[in-house]
């Protein structure tokens, strides 16, 4: 082989891997133009929720509701908020919510109230608690899943167990009004299909910084009705942690009462602090 078809040769060779190192390039940028800030196969979230209680509950025998704020004085109180997140393929999740909303509070009565058939007067002790503890399995589609965020529906089935307690020790009031001994507790189990929107939207062309939201809600007729909202800000710390701050708009809760059912009318509301770790 002369010199010549050996420059030739070299050349040819040079230009096929030179042609290939391009074609290797053009791809790794396009998959990391086309990488998603937002993926991950489990997430956990853990938050702090100051929530604010209102609203009113009826046992099956009485005829007024007693309010929380009116009468019994509930007030906020901080709980916890948690989320296990299975995205078991692209746009696919499972997942489960877990809230406990547990208060309590010692109060004098500023007007007559009956709980379960029994009188308590004003100007009586009382101490009451409220136990509803929220579990809420649930699937998740994301219709839109783009690099910097997705839109999805979600359909969950939310579980409150809640227990209501008021206690009055015999007692006589300022009054004068002799006050039997009172103390009684009921339960409500509802079982609530839901369904809504969620989000989560990165604000510039780095995973830094997003804002995430979701509506869920549903009518159930005669048997009443659950909706709730909420958003936040999160930021990313590192590659599997970021921080989360935002607000639950409203969760309302009512469960109408009958001859044989407690009739239960809840709402929370108020901040949320915490973390998410994505793997």
């Amino acid at each position: 082989m002369n010199t010549l078809s050996l420059i030739r040769s070299c050349l040819r060779g040079s230009l096929a891997l030179a042609i290939l190192a391009l074609v290797l390039a053009v791809n790794n940028l396009k998959a990391q133009q086309s990488e998603e800030f937002d993926d991950y196969k489990i997430r956990f979230s853990a938050a702090w929720f100051y929530s604010n209680p209102t609203g009113q509950i009826k046992a099956q025998s009485d005829t007024v509701p007693v309010d929380f704020t009116k009468d019994l004085n509930f007030s906020s109180y901080s709980t916890f908020a948690g989320k296990a997140d299975w995205k078991f393929t692209h746009k696919n999740h499972f997942y489960v919510v877990i809230i406990p909303l547990w208060t309590s509070k010692t109060t004098t009565l500023s007007r007559d109230i009956v709980w379960d058939g029994n009188p308590i007067h004003a100007g009586a002790v009382v101490q009451s608690y409220l136990h509803a503890v929220e579990v809420a399995p649930g699937y998740q589609y994301d219709i839109i899943r783009r690099k910097r965020g997705h839109l999805g529906l979600a359909v969950q089935i939310d579980l409150f167990n809640s227990t209501a307690k008021i206690s009055a020790a015999a007692q006589v009031t300022g009054d004068g009004t002799q006050q039997a001994a009172v103390s009684a507790s009921r339960s409500l189990l509802a079982p609530l299909p839901v369904a809504g929107p969620e989000f989560r939207l990165y604000l510039t062309n780095s995973p830094r910084v997003f804002i995430e939201g979701n509506v869920y809600g549903m009518y159930f007729f005669g048997y009443g009705n659950f909706v709730s909202s909420a958003g936040d800000i999160g930021v990313t710390l590192t590659k599997h942690i970021t921080a989360n701050a935002g607000y639950t708009l409203g969760t309302r809760l009512e469960v109408k009462g009958t001859a044989s059912r407690v009739g239960l009318n809840l709402s929370q509301k108020g901040p949320l602090v915490g973390l998410q770790f994505s793997f």
